[in-house]
């Protein structure tokens, strides 16, 4: 049997369901400006991902590092989510969500 399919299946699941909190929680204490930790994981994650020699960690990497790249987006769009009342505004930061 080969369970490869299986653990890429999981890993991305798994990338998906914590880069969906860490957004959040770095746009609520660091605002849109945290989309830089987002960009520089992901290039670290796509960099340890094409010199790796193991296939399946690689995918693994490269899982991870495409979750981190689109979370960059998804800071951007959980602003206005917040700015909508979607969400809680970090009251030390109320400045950033007026227009």
């Amino acid at each position: 049997m080969n369970y490869t399919g299986l653990l890429i299946g999981f890993a991305t699941f798994m990338a998906i369901g914590i880069f969906h909190p860490l957004v959040i929680k770095a746009e609520y204490h660091f605002g849109r400006r945290s989309w830089w930790a987002f960009l520089l994981v992901g290039i670290a994650a796509l960099t340890a991902s094409v010199f790796t020699e193991c296939d399946n960690v690689s995918i693994l990497l490269g899982v991870i590092a495409f979750s981190s790249l689109w979370g960059i987006g998804e800071v951007f769009q959980q602003h206005e989510r917040v700015r909508k009342g979607w969400f809680p505004m970090n009251p030390k930061r109320r400045k950033d969500y007026e227009k």
